[in-house]
Parts: C-alpha cells; structure tokens; sequence
C-alpha cells in the first residue's frame, strides 16, 4: 500500500503544508482520535478518585433561610432619611454580612441553643484527611510540654468558643444578586441542627439590630438629659446679660433696633429725598437761566420746553400763535413781496410775541431759582442733623458692639438648647419603638437531601478534570512524538522517497485479514538464538509465502526503484543500511533478495556487517569460510557461497571473528573491490547487509561500491533527528538511496497519525487486493520483522 512509483527522491519537493488556517481541525480530530486511550485512562483515573471520595465522605446539609434589609419597617415612627447611594447601600449590606459572620453572633447563638455541651458541632464526622491532620495535633500536643489544669470556668468558656469558631466556619453568608436581601445558610452532618441554628442565626441578628437600637437610644438619652441641663441654665444667664447690659448703657430698641439707629435712618431716607430735590430744582434753574441769557431774540427758538419740564401754558400759546404768524408772513412776502404791508404788519405782530415769550422765561426762571434755594436750605439741614446724631452715636459704638457680641450667644444657646431638646424627646420615643429594620421573608426549613457531596457535580467535575489531564498529557506526548509514522514524515523531514510499510509480522490486523505468514521470523536476525528456532530459511521466505501481502507489496516498490534509476545497466549493487541497530534491515534485506531470486534474477546477498552477523548466524549450517576469507585471498569467494535450493539465491556468509578490528579497512581494501567487481560479472543484483550508521563507518567505507541504497528504519521508534543527522553527515550515502522502508509497522495503529485525507486512513479498502495465503501447517508467530 501506498507506494510512489513516479521519479527518484532527488526531484521529490519536500511536502507543503496545505492548512491555510491557524488551527488544522483535521489533525486535531486524528490527534484526539489517536490518543483517545490516553483520554480515557485520564478520565477513568479521577472518575475512580471521585467515586472513592464519594465513598468516603461525610454527608452535609445545608439549611438556608433569607433576612431582608429594610428600611422602611420604621418610616412611620422615624423621620424619613435621605435616599441613600449604590456606594452607601453596597457598605450597609457589606457591614450586615461581617456582623452575621461575627464572633459574638455566634457566641450568642451558642448560648441560645446550648451549644457548647452539643458533640455534633464539637466533634463533628471527619473525613480521612481531617483525621490524619487530627493525629498530628494530637501528637504535637501530646510531645509538648502541658501546662497547669484548666479550671471548670476555663473549659466552659473553651467549649463555649470552640462552639462559636466551628459555627463561624460552617455559616456561609451572601447577598442575592443586587438586592438589599442576605442569605444565611449553615451546614452539618445533622439536618434538623442545621435548620435549628439557621433560624436561630436569623433570630440573633434581629434581636442584636434591637438590642442596638435600644442601647443607642437609652445611651443618647442619657447624654442629652445631661447635656440639656446644662444649655438650659447657660441660656437663661445669657438672656439675663443682655438685658442687663442694656439698661446699664440706656441702649434702649423699638421692634428689635435701637432708638438711635432708627432715628439714624430716617434722616439719612430724608437726605436721599432732599439731595434728589435739590438736584432736579438746579437742573431746571440752570436750563431756564441759560435761554434768558440768550437774550430775546434766540428765547422763541429755546421755548421749545416739554410739558414734562414746566406746565407755563401761556408760552405753549405764544409760541404756537409765533409759528402761525411766521407762516402768514413767509407766505405773503413770497407772494406779495417784503414790502407788502400786510407782511410789515406781520413782522410787527412777530416782534410782540418775542417780547412776551422772553418775559414769560423770565418770570419761570426767577420761580425755578427759588424752588433751587429753598431745596438746597432743606439739604444743607439735614446734613447738619444727621452729623448731629452720628457724632452722638459713635459714642454708643462700643457698648454697641458688646450688645452684639452678648445677644450673639444668648442667640446660639437658645438655638442649640432648642436642637438638643427635640433629638432628646425623638430619642426617648425611639426607644420603646420594638422592630428593627430587618425581617426574615424566607425561614430555614430542614434539608430533605445532602448538599455535599454533590454526586452529579463531583463525577462532572472528575470527567471534566480527567480531560483536562488527558489533553495535557495527548499534548505531552504529541509534543514528544519525534518518531516516523506515516510517509509525509519520510518526504518532510528527510526529502527522501517513500518505498512502504513493512508490518509487524506476528501481530494480526483488527481491520480485515491482510497479512498473515506461516511463520513468525525475528524482529532482527541479531535478536535470533538458536533456541528460538528462527532460520534462514524461514525468514527470506516471508515474502515468498505471502505474495499478495503488503509486505511483498513493499519489496516490490523497492525493486521497481532500482530499476527505474538503474534502467539499461545489467548489474546492480543494493546496499540495505539502517541508522541504528535492530530495526530489521537484515531481514529486510533477506526478503529483498528472495523476492529478486524468485522472479528468476541471479541474486547475490551478502552478509557485510561484518562485527555483528545476524544473516550468518541464522543459517542452519554454521559456514566454514566467508567473506572475510574471500576478501583477504585465502579462499576464492565462489566457494565461499552457498546457495538456497527452493529460491536458487546466493549467500556469502561471514565467520564471526572477534579478532577483526579494522572491518571498515577490509570493505574499502581492493581485496573487496575484486570480489565485487567479478561478482557484477555473474549475478544481476547483489544485495549488501551492511553495518548500521549510527554505531561504525562500514557502510561508509563500503559506499563507493554501491549502487543504491534501501534505507530501513523503524516505524514509531527511532527518532527522526537520529536519522536525519546520520543522513546529512554522510551525503554520499544519502545521494544513492533508493528510497526509505519504515519497518515493524503496526498496521492497526498507522490510520491513527495520519490526517484525513491520508492513504494510510483508507488501507481497509485496499483488502481486495490483498490476500492471506495460510499453508496448512502454521508455526506460533515469536517476532516481528
């Protein structure tokens, strides 16, 4: 499955990422789908902790009742207050909460319901670590050096405080949502205590808001009788000084104000009338005075006085009877000429109005100069009569000042006295005023069922948590995957070509009946023993004995490659490597020789790991002589092979010597440059099992005599930068590779690292062309290939 057959892995372009988005859903679903174990191991491990904790833990209840904050319960026997703020609401409920949480409200509630002698508060049902973490105080108690006895006071009163500290911690208190209502709940391992202290938690706060209210008020009663006798005889000789103090000084007052003081501002009312006569009288004088002074001639012009300034009818009449006469006379000159004797007669009558209009503005100024005169007197009088009074005033200035000072605080003392008398009469009725400004608007009834453990929410938790852990550990080990999986990692990573999947021979797929051998060969020939009955014969025959299978399916992917880049050349030199050791290339590389020898090419296979011969050991006759003999001369190498009589395939073994230090020198000596090139001459291809990378430099040496490469490597298990280097310090050998085998596959998980989209997703419909070919007789399946 999935092979490539097209170009050679030099003109392979590295493959794209073709996710245009951040987040490839895609491959998280394949993520999730293949660590789904993990998950479930996850959730599995805190569902088991929750259901042991569920086992173990000590039922609560919880009784609940609610107490509304209320201001108006005592609207109507209180004056209204003020509409409070968010802030000021947001403190008053706050505070309320810290007094419900108090000590003393416990204290008082432990002394209303007896508690201190109850053994469920005192020494309620632990749960395991409450009593590991009991032993230890007990232990630490026990080593600490003790005290004298506590007397029987002493044990009530710790009882008694003990009580109050667990009511505190079990005693949980919160406001609804936005409202001016609490709720107070208590929890314990008895239903009916719980409702008991409930509402006798509700009753203790109310009866605290009263007895506050009445110690406030008997308090503030107590200071202000006090305080009023005090302002009372304060005020009454404040009063006293002030009347004293103006007989003394003859300060005497008329409606509130002295007689001086009034006398005072009449005079200066009188001034401002008189300074306003004056001033008009003169305004008028001076007017008339300056037209008389014009003469007679110009007063017809400057009679023009408005009826508001002077009420003279008689210069209304002449000026009017002037202006008709000067009209008659414009008219008849203009007509008649200026000697017209009606025109003379005209300018005659002219002249004896001027005459008596002049004389009537004299009269009217002599008259306004008067009026002047005697105003200006009236103002010059009351001038001298108010520095009179101001000057007989002053002296009274200073008692006047003391006057004021003393009237100042008999003033204050009545006012303050007056205050203090009202709060004392509003305390005193406040004070048998019995409701307080709270109300229970919900009572605490008995829980029918535990609050906690909650069952539902705790397994929710569990799961929730057990995914938590499982994605952090599906990410741990996805961020730890460093391994070849499916064959974008081979493109990606090495830009090599991708050959195929070798399976894991021995394990039968889940997912339709693909590959099946007659027997199970080793995962390495290195691994083989003697006692574990693997032989040669049965490991180059697994891919003779399923030749539909996907392991054969491989193989032949790696031959097509060898003969699309070795097209026209009749011999071909393969070497099989591998980066580290025990990842199956000699296996790989038996059942690559015996496929090539089964379709009638002559085929050579050389065991060339020279310091660890797993090919060789394998075989069921121990070789007498090998390669090394063959390379050093001793021998010829012809008689050094042996070949297998169902498959025709040659095989130049190796003689372990552990003695052979130099193996690199012996594949790179011209000892083995003859034997090659004269079995070139008779052999098509010659498949080399060459020495891993990773460990010695054999393949190194032996590479200028290689044509391609087969590049085994182990599926999920060796990592990618170990190859990866291995491949790039050795360019020589990475430019000759054929393509790269991932080896020891387990086909059930493949589809599980692939995206969607990916072939190895759909190798459940390849099974058509795939057959299981089982002989009758099947050995157990021992190791993987």
């Amino acid at each position: 499955m999935n092979q490539r057959n097209l170009t050679l892995h030099s003109s392979l372009p590295k493959a794209a990422d073709d996710s245009d988005s951040f987040i490839d859903i895609d491959r998280l679903i394949a993520i999730v789908i293949r660590r789904a174990g993990s998950v479930a191991l996850c959730v599995a491990a805190t569902v088991t902790l929750a259901v042991v904790y569920l086992l173990f833990a000590t039922a609560q209840y919880t009784s609940m009742t609610q107490i509304l904050l209320d201001d108006d319960i005592a609207k109507y026997a209180q004056d209204p207050t003020p509409v409070a703020s968010a802030q000021q609401v947001d403190m008053q409920i706050a505070s309320a909460v810290e007094i419900l949480k108090s000590n003393e409200l416990a204290l008082r509630v432990v002394d209303a319901e007896k508690l201190q002698d109850n053994e469920t508060i005192l020494d309620p049902a632990q749960s395991p670590a409450a009593l590991i973490k009991s032993g230890m105080k007990l232990l630490v108690s026990a080593l600490a050096p003790g005290g004298p006895p506590a007397t029987e006071d002493d044990a009530r009163n710790a009882r008694r405080q003990k009580a109050a500290a667990l009511l505190q911690d079990a005693v949980a208190v919160s406001r609804v949502n936005r409202s001016s209502v609490l709720a107070v709940s208590f929890r314990s391992t008895d239903k009916l205590l719980a409702a008991r202290i409930t509402k006798a938690y509700a009753n203790a706060y109310l009866n605290d808001q009263l007895n506050a209210n009445f110690d406030a008020t008997e308090s503030a009663s107590v200071w202000l009788q006090q305080r009023l006798a005090d302002l009372r005889e304060r005020s009454q000789q404040a009063a006293l000084d002030v009347a004293k103090f103006k007989s003394e000084n003859g300060l005497t007052s008329a409606n509130g104000e002295l007689m001086s003081e009034q006398q005072l501002a009449d005079l200066n009312k009188q001034l401002i009338v008189a300074q306003a006569d004056s001033a008009s009288a003169s305004a008028r004088y001076n007017q008339f005075k300056s037209i008389v002074d014009l003469g007679p001639d110009s007063a017809v012009n400057n009679a023009a006085i408005s009826s508001g300034q002077t009420d003279n009818t008689v210069i209304q009449d002449l000026r009017t009877r002037y202006i008709s006469v000067n009209k008659r006379e414009q008219e008849v000159t203009t007509n008649f000429g200026e000697d017209h004797p009606q025109a003379v007669a005209l300018r005659a009558e002219k002249q004896d109005l001027t005459r008596q209009i002049y004389q009537e503005l004299q009269q009217l100024t002599s008259s306004y100069r008067n009026e002047f005169e005697v105003a200006r007197s009236r103002e010059a009088s009351l001038r001298q009569n108010i520095e009179h009074l101001t000057g007989k005033n002053s002296e009274a200035d200073r008692s006047i000042v003391q006057l004021n000072d003393l009237e100042q605080r008999a003033t204050a003392l009545k006012t303050l006295y007056e205050s203090y008398l009202g709060k004392y009469e509003e305390a005193s009725q406040q004070q048998s005023f019995p409701i307080a400004k709270a109300r229970v608007i919900s009572e605490a009834g008995v829980p029918v069922s535990p609050s906690s453990p909650k069952k539902t929410m705790t397994l929710g938790l569990a799961i929730v948590l057990g995914l938590m852990a499982g994605g952090a550990l599906t990410a741990f080990q996805e961020f730890r995957e460093r391994f070849f999986r499916v064959e974008g990692d081979v493109r990606t990573i090495l830009g090599l070509k991708f050959l195929g999947y070798l399976p894991l021979i021995g394990k039968p797929p889940r997912e339709g009946k693909l590959f099946r051998p007659r027997a199970n060969p080793a995962l390495d020939p290195a691994e083989a023993t003697a006692d574990s009955g693997a032989t040669f014969e049965r490991i180059m025959r697994v891919v003779l004995e399923a030749p539909r299978s996907i392991f054969a399916e491989t193989l032949r992917n790696a031959k097509l490659a060898s003969d699309v880049m070795f097209q026209g050349k009749s011999d071909r030199v393969i070497g099989v490597v591998s980066a580290m050791p025990g990842e199956g290339k000699s296996t790989t590389a038996a059942n690559f020789a015996a496929l090539l020898a089964s379709s009638g090419k002559r085929t050579l296979l050389i065991d060339a790991d020279l310091r660890n011969p797993g090919l060789t050991r394998m075989l069921k006759t121990p070789p007498k002589q090998g390669l090394v003999e063959a390379v050093l001369g001793e021998v010829p190498w012809a008689s050094a092979v042996k070949v297998d009589p169902v498959t025709k395939l040659a095989i130049l073994p190796v003689l372990p010597n552990d003695h052979l230090m130099h193996t690199s020198e012996l594949l790179a000596s011209q000892g083995m440059f003859n034997l090659m090139e004269n079995a070139r001459k008779m052999f098509d291809y010659i498949v080399v099992d060459l020495a891993p990378l990773g460990p010695v430099i054999d393949a190194k040496a032996f590479a200028p005599q290689v044509d391609g490469f087969l590049f085994v490597t182990e599926w999920g298990s060796t990592p990618t930068s170990v190859v990866r280097d291995l491949l790039n310090a050795e360019p020589q050998i990475k430019s000759k590779i054929l393509g790269v085998i991932l080896n020891k596959t387990d086909m059930t998980e493949l589809g599980k690292f692939t995206n969607f989209g990916g072939t190895e997703r759909y190798r459940h419909k390849y099974v058509s062309y795939y057959t299981e070919e089982t002989p009758k007789k099947r050995e157990p399946a021992k190791a993987g290939a």
